[in-house]
């Protein structure tokens, strides 16, 4: 019964959190990693949860990350890349720049140093368009611009994880042949999921897989509508859960997978004879974003959060660090990101402030860098740790903060 009583316990603070975020319009993974550390640090909770919250928080992240993945037009992202990629190139470089040289000056340190820095190259999508839709931001422009180059960059993040993962924590020799051999592991993993994406799962009747015997009649869109779309969230949580699995294999995080995983989904593959494909699509999608975002994914939150620990002396001592890397890379954030909307991607000075400002937020792929980084392969120090969770909570307020502000300056929407 205590594996019981401590699940109860975190959904108790899941709902908490849930009401802090709601009054205070900020993320609520903010709020999940506070109640986490609140709990554990009045012993409510124990420092190490047991196997069975543990695979709870596994399986809740696997969801998180395929969720996140889902919500994504694919088609829409394809299209817009071709403005963005300035942004998202120049806005991840400069902040993973940045956090780099900080880490190395204080921990003095290579490893420890790109985990570090891979933590702050990731922008939290879902924070930034909750606060633009707060202030009637979330159809302009600019937020097309940032959720673009967000997109961008967390993929381009998740790649450079399953590339700098296995050779920070020594799983590979770093030499030209392991980095070859890695990259090549991740073009393959890749282009099976894109494979599958392209082949397997639009419908069967047109091009060259249609001439496949047995194959040829297979439609993704039939698994998802049988027995009138009953099974279909069993279904999207067993390619998850399975795609996780064979980037694990691949040598992965199963976030890898169960990301691309929801990212090749589309809209027209939600087709019921009784309904529309629309209105499938977004049952479907209540039914997973619920899971993810209020009862199973906020256990992993919970859960990291629960890994801060209070320490004053620790705190104190890493005060330094996280002033000059909140201020560091809320400078080199907008300034970067800014810079590139208004040079490469046509955006006024408006709109290229607020991508800037909106591109500061830390969030979900951070936190699991930081729990590969520190839970599960001892990368991060303690202060390194402590260093980058209250930084992404500062740098986390500053987007509610800086939009509200930037969207009061002009009075108007940009």
């Amino acid at each position: 019964m205590a594996d019981l009583t401590q699940l109860v316990i975190i959904w108790a603070c899941v709902y908490m959190a849930g009401i802090a975020a709601n009054r205070t319009k900020l993320t609520p993974v903010l709020f999940f990693l506070f109640f986490g550390s609140l709990m554990v640090n009045l012993g409510v909770i124990p420092l190490q949860s047991s196997p069975f919250i543990r695979t709870f928080g596994e399986l809740g992240i696997i969801v998180v990350m395929f969720a996140l993945g889902f919500e994504e037009n694919s088609q829409q992202f394809v299209e817009g890349i071709k403005r963005a990629w300035g942004i998202a190139f120049f806005g991840a470089l400069a902040p993973f720049i940045t956090a780099y040289t900080i880490a190395d000056f204080f921990w003095n340190d290579s490893n420890l140093s790109i985990m570090f820095a891979l933590t702050m190259t990731a922008t939290a999508v879902s924070l930034t368009m909750v606060s633009l839709k707060s202030e009637g931001l979330q159809s302009t422009a600019a937020a097309r611009g940032i959720m673009t180059s967000a997109v961008l960059d967390d993929i381009a993040s998740l790649v450079m994880v399953a590339i700098l993962v296995p050779l920070a924590s020594g799983q590979a020799d770093i030499s030209i042949m392991a980095v070859f051999v890695i990259i090549v592991k991740v073009l393959i993993f890749f282009a099976i999921v894109s494979f599958v994406g392209i082949w397997l799962f639009p419908h069967a009747d047109t091009g060259w897989f249609a001439k496949v015997p047995w194959l040829g009649r297979f439609s993704f869109s039939g698994v998802l509508g049988f027995g009138e779309g009953e099974q279909t969230t069993l279904t999207l949580l067993f390619l998850a859960v399975m795609t996780g699995i064979v980037a694990h294999q691949f040598g992965f995080h199963p976030a890898v997978g169960a990301y691309m995983a929801g990212l090749v989904l589309r809209e027209e593959y939600f087709h019921l004879e009784t309904g529309t494909a629309q209105s499938h699509y977004e049952a479907t999608k209540n039914i997973i974003d619920n899971m993810a975002f209020s009862w199973l994914g906020p256990i992993f939150f919970v859960g990291l959060g629960a890994k801060l620990v209070i320490d004053w002396d620790i705190l104190l001592a890493v005060l330094p660090h996280t002033l000059i890397l909140v201020f560091g890379i809320l400078i080199s954030q907008v300034v970067s990101a800014g810079l590139a909307a208004r040079y490469t991607a046509g955006f006024d000075f408006k709109d290229s402030l607020l991508i800037g400002f909106g591109m500061l937020g830390r969030a979900e792929l951070a936190f699991v860098v930081i729990d590969i980084a520190y839970t599960q392969h001892n990368i991060l120090t303690t202060e390194a740790f402590y260093t980058l969770m209250i930084g992404a909570f500062w740098l986390n307020l500053a987007v509610p903060v800086s939009i509200a502000l930037w969207k009061r300056r002009y009075g108007t929407p940009m």
